[in-house]
This record gives C-alpha cells, sequence and structure tokens, in this order.
C-alpha cells in the first residue's frame, strides 16, 4: 500500500465526515423546535438508517481508527484520492444545499411537519431527493478514499439499504399529502441522478 496516499485519503474522510456533522447540527437542532403533523416512522426505516450510518461512519470509522480488516487493503494511489476528496466534496455542497432548501421541512425521518411545503427548487428542481444524492457520493468517496475492500464499500451498501427501504415509502408519503401537485414534480424529475434516474 502507498502509505502516504492512504493517510491522506484516511484524512480526507475523517474532515469530511466532521463537515457532514457541522453542517447537519443546527438544522437537526432548529427542527426539533418546528412541530411533527404526522410519523411515518417503521422498522424499515430504522434499519436502513442504521445501514446507512454503519456504511458510512461506524465501518470506515473503524477502519481509519484500527486498519482492520488490514487483509482487505489494497494499493492506494494518489489520484483515487484526488477524485474521492473532489466526490465528498460535491458530496458535501449537495449536502449543505438541500438543508438549506428544506429549512424548517427538514427531518432525519420519514415526517410532515406543521405547514410542510413541497421544495421544488434549489437542487430539488434537479432531483426529488438530493439528500440521497450526497449520500451515494459520500458511498462513493468512500471506494477511493480508503483503500479497502470492507470499508470502501461499506458506504455504497449502507446507501442502497437505506434507498430501497425507504424511498418508495417517501415518495408515498408525499403523493399523499401533496396528491397531483406532487405527481407534476415526479414527472418532470428524476429520482436521485440528473436526467438518468
Amino acid at each position: 500500500m502507498n502509505l502516504s496516499a492512504a493517510v491522506v485519503g484516511e484524512g480526507v474522510w475523517v474532515l469530511g465526515i466532521v463537515a457532514w456533522c457541522i453542517i447537519r447540527y443546527p438544522f437537526e437542532r432548529r427542527a426539533k423546535r418546528v412541530p411533527v403533523v404526522s410519523k411515518r416512522r417503521t422498522g424499515s426505516e430504522a434499519v436502513g438508517l442504521a445501514a446507512a450510518l454503519a456504511g458510512l461512519a461506524i465501518v470506515p470509522g473503524f477502519y481509519v481508527a484500527t486498519g482492520i480488516p488490514e487483509a482487505a487493503d489494497y494499493t492506494a494511489h494518489l489520484w483515487a484520492v484526488v477524485i474521492g476528496t473532489i466526490l465528498f466534496c460535491a458530496a458535501m455542497w449537495v449536502f449543505r444545499r438541500t438543508h438549506k432548501q428544506l429549512g424548517r421541512n427538514w427531518s432525519i425521518t420519514l415526517e410532515i411537519r406543521q405547514q410542510h411545503e413541497l421544495i421544488c427548487a434549489g437542487p430539488y428542481a434537479l432531483v426529488r431527493h438530493p439528500m440521497y444524492t450526497s449520500f451515494l457520493l459520500m458511498g462513493l468517496s468512500q471506494v477511493f478514499l480508503l483503500p479497502n475492500w470492507v470499508a470502501g464499500m461499506a458506504g455504497l451498501i449502507g446507501f442502497t439499504v437505506l434507498f430501497v427501504l425507504r424511498v418508495d415509502k417517501e415518495e408515498r408519503m408525499m403523493l399523499e399529502v401533496f396528491g397531483p401537485q406532487y405527481q407534476a414534480y415526479m414527472a418532470k424529475t428524476k429520482r436521485i441522478i440528473p436526467y438518468l434516474y
């Protein structure tokens, strides 16, 4: 393994996770002050959130802290760290813009807040679920930043579990609340990748 590239990649990953926490914290605090009028929490949603947390934070964090599982390491390259850094920066940019655009509507779980609005501007003008887009970009960046088959792939696996278990429920909830307005929005946007999916 190219030790210096591996160390830089791990450092970028740690800084990215710190940035993620800094971005999320004030929105999470503000959201607690807005009453929730409808909760759609399910067991499968809890599993999805746990999988995303494990894949995007716990497994890679354990690897960065301990180097385990060392047997799954592969050679780190500076070009991969550069790509991973660009992807993580893009993920944090989308993550921040998404939180900012949602404002008081933001929630970590499937909830409808008092005076909830359908947001169709900013990143929501391109995709219906830009928060998932940011998680996908984080997972991809992890592959390039952490030269380990387990830690590197854990983010994409965690994201996929969350996405599969939750996105259909989220869209059903939005259709129930916003009806034809959300149907029209669905017709002109993709789910998480602009112009593709």
